[in-house]
Protein backbone atom coordinates (compact mmCIF):
# COMPACT_ATOMS: atom_id res chain seq x y z
CA UNK A 1 0.00 0.00 0.00
CA UNK A 2 1.38 3.05 -0.97
CA UNK A 3 2.61 5.50 1.87
CA UNK A 4 0.25 8.58 2.47
CA UNK A 5 2.49 11.74 1.36
CA UNK A 6 2.88 14.84 4.08
CA UNK A 7 0.19 16.72 2.54
CA UNK A 8 -2.13 13.78 2.98
CA UNK A 9 -1.33 13.11 6.49
CA UNK A 10 -2.10 16.93 7.40
CA UNK A 11 -5.45 16.81 5.04
CA UNK A 12 -6.09 13.55 6.97
CA UNK A 13 -5.53 14.73 10.85
CA UNK A 14 -7.39 18.30 10.19
CA UNK A 15 -10.79 16.51 9.22
CA UNK A 16 -13.19 18.16 12.33
CA UNK A 17 -13.96 16.21 14.66
CA UNK A 18 -17.87 15.34 15.09
CA UNK A 19 -19.69 16.85 17.68
CA UNK A 20 -23.20 15.77 19.23
CA UNK A 21 -25.27 16.61 22.43
CA UNK A 22 -28.53 16.97 24.15
CA UNK A 23 -29.96 20.68 24.31
CA UNK A 24 -33.02 20.82 26.83
CA UNK A 25 -35.29 24.38 25.21
CA UNK A 26 -37.05 24.96 28.72
CA UNK A 27 -39.39 28.28 29.84
CA UNK A 28 -42.90 28.78 30.79
CA UNK A 29 -45.88 28.17 28.74
CA UNK A 30 -46.41 30.17 25.49
CA UNK A 31 -42.69 31.94 25.89
CA UNK A 32 -42.62 30.18 21.96
CA UNK A 33 -40.43 27.21 22.92
CA UNK A 34 -42.47 25.04 19.96
CA UNK A 35 -41.45 27.45 17.56
CA UNK A 36 -38.22 27.93 18.18
CA UNK A 37 -37.51 24.23 18.31
CA UNK A 38 -39.11 24.11 14.53
CA UNK A 39 -36.92 27.10 13.65
CA UNK A 40 -33.71 25.33 14.56
CA UNK A 41 -34.51 21.84 13.12
CA UNK A 42 -35.84 23.64 9.99
CA UNK A 43 -39.09 21.65 9.97
CA UNK A 44 -42.03 21.06 11.79
CA UNK A 45 -41.25 18.51 14.43
CA UNK A 46 -43.28 20.17 17.74
CA UNK A 47 -46.41 21.38 17.62
CA UNK A 48 -47.62 25.24 18.73
CA UNK A 49 -51.10 27.09 19.09
CA UNK A 50 -51.75 29.82 21.09
CA UNK A 51 -52.92 27.77 23.92
CA UNK A 52 -50.99 27.20 27.35
CA UNK A 53 -49.48 23.80 27.44
CA UNK A 54 -49.36 22.78 23.82
CA UNK A 55 -46.03 20.59 24.23
CA UNK A 56 -47.31 17.33 26.48
CA UNK A 57 -44.27 15.25 25.96
CA UNK A 58 -40.06 15.32 25.78
CA UNK A 59 -40.11 16.06 21.59
CA UNK A 60 -36.49 15.37 20.34
CA UNK A 61 -35.39 17.50 17.15
CA UNK A 62 -32.27 16.62 15.34
CA UNK A 63 -30.85 18.95 13.08
CA UNK A 64 -27.10 17.62 11.61
CA UNK A 65 -25.16 20.73 9.75
CA UNK A 66 -21.93 20.24 9.15
CA UNK A 67 -19.82 18.47 11.68
CA UNK A 68 -22.30 18.96 14.45
CA UNK A 69 -25.50 17.28 15.55
CA UNK A 70 -27.39 19.36 17.27
CA UNK A 71 -30.04 16.64 19.44
CA UNK A 72 -33.08 19.45 20.63
CA UNK A 73 -35.50 18.48 23.36
CA UNK A 74 -38.66 21.15 23.81
CA UNK A 75 -39.88 20.30 27.32
CA UNK A 76 -43.26 20.98 28.57
CA UNK A 77 -44.36 24.20 29.91
CA UNK A 78 -43.32 24.45 33.68
CA UNK A 79 -46.63 24.09 35.59
CA UNK A 80 -47.39 26.26 38.65
CA UNK A 81 -51.54 26.07 38.95
CA UNK A 82 -53.51 23.35 40.12
CA UNK A 83 -51.10 19.76 40.50
CA UNK A 84 -53.25 17.27 38.98
CA UNK A 85 -51.83 13.70 37.94
CA UNK A 86 -50.95 15.60 34.03
CA UNK A 87 -49.59 18.59 35.52
CA UNK A 88 -47.23 16.11 37.69
CA UNK A 89 -46.47 14.33 34.77
CA UNK A 90 -45.49 17.47 32.71
CA UNK A 91 -43.08 18.68 35.29
CA UNK A 92 -41.23 15.77 35.77
CA UNK A 93 -40.82 15.68 31.97
CA UNK A 94 -39.31 18.95 32.49
CA UNK A 95 -36.93 18.46 35.75
CA UNK A 96 -36.26 15.26 34.22
CA UNK A 97 -34.91 16.87 30.73
CA UNK A 98 -32.36 19.61 32.51
CA UNK A 99 -30.15 17.57 34.54
CA UNK A 100 -28.84 15.12 32.11
CA UNK A 101 -28.51 17.79 29.21
CA UNK A 102 -24.97 19.20 27.77
CA UNK A 103 -26.79 22.82 27.20
CA UNK A 104 -30.11 24.63 28.50
CA UNK A 105 -31.65 27.26 26.55
CA UNK A 106 -34.33 28.91 29.06
CA UNK A 107 -37.06 30.52 27.12
CA UNK A 108 -38.13 33.71 28.12
CA UNK A 109 -39.82 36.61 26.21
CA UNK A 110 -37.54 39.86 25.67
CA UNK A 111 -38.08 42.67 28.81
CA UNK A 112 -40.09 40.59 30.72
CA UNK A 113 -39.34 37.88 33.39
CA UNK A 114 -42.62 36.69 35.51
CA UNK A 115 -43.41 34.40 38.90
CA UNK A 116 -43.46 31.66 36.43
CA UNK A 117 -40.25 32.70 34.88
CA UNK A 118 -38.59 32.00 38.04
CA UNK A 119 -40.37 29.13 39.28
CA UNK A 120 -39.02 27.82 36.12
CA UNK A 121 -35.19 29.23 36.56
CA UNK A 122 -35.09 28.21 40.20
CA UNK A 123 -34.92 24.37 38.91
CA UNK A 124 -31.65 25.04 37.17
CA UNK A 125 -28.33 23.36 38.37
CA UNK A 126 -25.13 25.30 38.00
CA UNK A 127 -23.39 23.07 36.37
CA UNK A 128 -24.83 22.46 33.52
CA UNK A 129 -24.69 25.74 31.22
CA UNK A 130 -27.56 27.88 30.56
CA UNK A 131 -28.49 30.44 28.06
CA UNK A 132 -30.66 33.36 28.18
CA UNK A 133 -32.31 33.04 24.64
CA UNK A 134 -35.08 36.62 25.09
CA UNK A 135 -37.05 35.59 22.33
CA UNK A 136 -39.97 37.87 20.83
CA UNK A 137 -37.34 40.60 20.62
CA UNK A 138 -39.65 42.09 17.69
CA UNK A 139 -42.91 42.37 20.17
CA UNK A 140 -40.81 44.83 22.42
CA UNK A 141 -41.57 48.50 21.96
CA UNK A 142 -38.85 50.21 23.39
CA UNK A 143 -35.59 48.53 22.19
CA UNK A 144 -33.50 50.91 24.82
CA UNK A 145 -34.80 48.57 27.96
CA UNK A 146 -32.97 45.60 26.59
CA UNK A 147 -29.67 46.51 28.47
CA UNK A 148 -31.12 47.54 31.82
CA UNK A 149 -33.30 43.88 31.57
CA UNK A 150 -30.32 42.04 30.74
CA UNK A 151 -28.05 43.57 32.86
CA UNK A 152 -31.16 42.69 35.82
CA UNK A 153 -31.32 38.79 34.30
CA UNK A 154 -27.68 38.35 34.97
CA UNK A 155 -27.93 39.44 38.71
CA UNK A 156 -30.68 36.73 38.65
CA UNK A 157 -28.55 33.73 37.27
CA UNK A 158 -25.22 33.56 35.68
CA UNK A 159 -26.08 32.94 32.11
CA UNK A 160 -23.23 31.28 29.55
CA UNK A 161 -24.55 33.53 27.13
CA UNK A 162 -27.34 35.92 26.31
CA UNK A 163 -29.36 35.95 23.04
CA UNK A 164 -32.03 38.43 22.56
CA UNK A 165 -33.81 37.29 19.13
CA UNK A 166 -36.79 36.15 17.26
CA UNK A 167 -37.78 32.94 16.36
CA UNK A 168 -38.73 34.35 13.35
CA UNK A 169 -35.85 35.45 11.51
CA UNK A 170 -33.31 33.26 10.19
CA UNK A 171 -30.31 35.09 10.64
CA UNK A 172 -31.28 34.80 14.66
CA UNK A 173 -31.91 30.85 14.28
CA UNK A 174 -28.27 30.71 12.83
CA UNK A 175 -26.91 33.01 15.05
CA UNK A 176 -28.44 31.13 18.11
CA UNK A 177 -26.70 27.73 16.75
CA UNK A 178 -23.07 28.86 16.24
CA UNK A 179 -23.68 29.66 19.78
CA UNK A 180 -24.92 26.58 20.77
CA UNK A 181 -22.19 24.75 18.73
CA UNK A 182 -19.26 25.70 21.71
CA UNK A 183 -20.99 23.95 24.00
CA UNK A 184 -21.30 20.44 22.79
CA UNK A 185 -19.06 17.40 23.20
CA UNK A 186 -16.56 16.07 20.61
CA UNK A 187 -18.33 12.70 20.19
CA UNK A 188 -19.91 10.61 17.30
CA UNK A 189 -23.53 11.85 16.21
CA UNK A 190 -26.44 10.02 17.98
CA UNK A 191 -28.47 9.76 14.51
CA UNK A 192 -28.15 9.40 10.80
CA UNK A 193 -27.46 12.52 9.23
CA UNK A 194 -31.16 12.84 7.80
CA UNK A 195 -32.89 12.36 10.57
CA UNK A 196 -35.33 15.10 12.16
CA UNK A 197 -37.06 13.05 15.48
CA UNK A 198 -36.31 10.06 17.36
CA UNK A 199 -40.34 9.84 17.44
CA UNK A 200 -42.36 7.87 15.54
CA UNK A 201 -44.98 8.54 12.83
CA UNK A 202 -47.73 7.27 15.17
CA UNK A 203 -46.71 9.65 17.32
CA UNK A 204 -46.27 12.63 15.08
CA UNK A 205 -50.03 11.79 14.04
CA UNK A 206 -51.65 12.17 17.15
CA UNK A 207 -49.92 15.46 18.15
CA UNK A 208 -51.00 16.64 14.44
CA UNK A 209 -54.14 16.53 15.44
CA UNK A 210 -53.88 17.55 18.99
CA UNK A 211 -52.62 20.61 17.55
CA UNK A 212 -55.47 21.29 15.24
CA UNK A 213 -57.37 20.82 17.99
CA UNK A 214 -56.14 23.32 20.06
CA UNK A 215 -56.18 25.70 17.34
CA UNK A 216 -59.52 25.35 16.20
CA UNK A 217 -61.23 25.78 19.59
CA UNK A 218 -59.36 28.42 20.96
CA UNK A 219 -59.74 29.28 24.66
CA UNK A 220 -63.43 27.52 24.50
CA UNK A 221 -61.73 23.91 24.98
CA UNK A 222 -59.82 23.20 28.50
CA UNK A 223 -55.87 21.84 27.80
CA UNK A 224 -57.09 18.54 29.27
CA UNK A 225 -58.18 16.82 25.98
CA UNK A 226 -55.69 14.24 24.44
CA UNK A 227 -55.65 12.42 21.06
CA UNK A 228 -55.49 8.41 21.06
CA UNK A 229 -54.04 6.69 18.00
CA UNK A 230 -56.59 3.73 17.75
CA UNK A 231 -55.02 2.49 14.12
CA UNK A 232 -51.99 3.15 12.47
CA UNK A 233 -51.48 0.93 9.25
CA UNK A 234 -49.55 1.41 6.13
CA UNK A 235 -49.97 -0.18 2.58
CA UNK A 236 -48.85 0.26 -0.79
CA UNK A 237 -49.99 3.73 -2.69
CA UNK A 238 -52.29 2.94 -6.20
CA UNK A 239 -51.47 6.89 -7.03
CA UNK A 240 -48.56 7.99 -4.24
CA UNK A 241 -45.66 5.74 -2.92
CA UNK A 242 -47.20 5.19 0.72
CA UNK A 243 -50.56 5.09 2.12
CA UNK A 244 -51.15 4.98 5.30
CA UNK A 245 -54.84 4.93 7.41
CA UNK A 246 -55.19 6.35 10.54
CA UNK A 247 -57.48 5.91 12.74
CA UNK A 248 -57.63 8.20 16.23
CA UNK A 249 -59.96 9.06 19.42
CA UNK A 250 -60.09 12.62 20.65
CA UNK A 251 -60.53 12.13 24.04
CA UNK A 252 -62.48 14.91 26.62
CA UNK A 253 -63.57 15.27 30.10
CA UNK A 254 -67.30 16.26 29.41
CA UNK A 255 -70.00 16.14 27.17
CA UNK A 256 -70.30 20.15 26.23
CA UNK A 257 -66.67 19.31 25.32
CA UNK A 258 -67.34 16.45 22.90
CA UNK A 259 -70.49 18.52 21.09
CA UNK A 260 -67.60 21.65 21.08
CA UNK A 261 -64.98 19.68 19.28
CA UNK A 262 -67.81 17.97 16.33
CA UNK A 263 -69.58 21.57 15.75
CA UNK A 264 -72.42 22.16 13.84
CA UNK A 265 -73.46 19.64 11.61
CA UNK A 266 -69.64 17.83 12.65
CA UNK A 267 -68.13 20.84 10.53
CA UNK A 268 -65.27 21.85 13.25
CA UNK A 269 -64.50 17.98 13.58
CA UNK A 270 -64.28 17.69 9.67
CA UNK A 271 -62.01 21.12 9.59
CA UNK A 272 -59.77 19.37 12.48
CA UNK A 273 -59.50 15.99 10.05
CA UNK A 274 -58.62 17.95 6.75
CA UNK A 275 -56.14 20.39 8.49
CA UNK A 276 -54.45 16.94 10.22
CA UNK A 277 -54.31 14.91 7.45
CA UNK A 278 -52.96 17.65 5.21
CA UNK A 279 -49.32 18.30 7.39
CA UNK A 280 -49.26 14.59 7.73
CA UNK A 281 -48.92 14.20 4.14
CA UNK A 282 -46.63 16.58 3.78
CA UNK A 283 -44.48 15.35 7.30
CA UNK A 284 -44.50 11.54 5.90
CA UNK A 285 -44.35 11.99 1.99
CA UNK A 286 -47.71 9.96 2.11
CA UNK A 287 -51.23 9.79 0.99
CA UNK A 288 -52.82 9.66 3.90
CA UNK A 289 -56.72 8.82 5.63
CA UNK A 290 -57.79 10.06 8.70
CA UNK A 291 -60.87 8.90 10.52
CA UNK A 292 -61.88 10.96 13.94
CA UNK A 293 -63.57 9.87 16.82
CA UNK A 294 -64.57 12.03 20.36
CA UNK A 295 -65.21 10.31 23.02
CA UNK A 296 -65.61 11.60 26.69
CA UNK A 297 -63.39 10.05 29.43
CA UNK A 298 -64.36 12.31 32.39
CA UNK A 299 -61.40 12.55 35.34
CA UNK A 300 -58.77 11.41 32.75
CA UNK A 301 -56.12 14.22 33.32
CA UNK A 302 -56.19 13.11 37.29
CA UNK A 303 -56.19 9.57 36.89
CA UNK A 304 -52.53 7.98 37.29
CA UNK A 305 -53.57 4.69 35.62
CA UNK A 306 -55.38 6.26 32.23
CA UNK A 307 -52.18 8.35 31.97
CA UNK A 308 -50.13 5.74 31.73
CA UNK A 309 -52.26 4.36 29.16
CA UNK A 310 -52.38 7.34 27.47
CA UNK A 311 -48.38 7.46 27.06
CA UNK A 312 -47.74 9.66 29.84
CA UNK A 313 -44.96 8.86 32.22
Amino acid sequence: MDELSGSDEQAAGDEPAQRCGLIAIVGRPNVGKSTLMNALVGQKVSITSRKAQTTRHRITGILTEGDTQFVFVDTPGFQTKNQSALNKSLNKAVTGSITDVDLILFVVEAGNFSLKDAQVLSLFEGRIPAILVANKLDTMHRRSELAPWLKNMSERHQFAEYVPMSAKNPKDIARLLNVCKGYLPEQEWWYDQDELTDKSERFMAAEMVREKLFRLTGDELPYTSTVLIDKFTEEPGKTANRMIRIAATIVVEREGHKAMVIGENGDRLKRIGTEARVELEKLMDAKVFLELWVKVRSGWSDDATRLRAYGYE
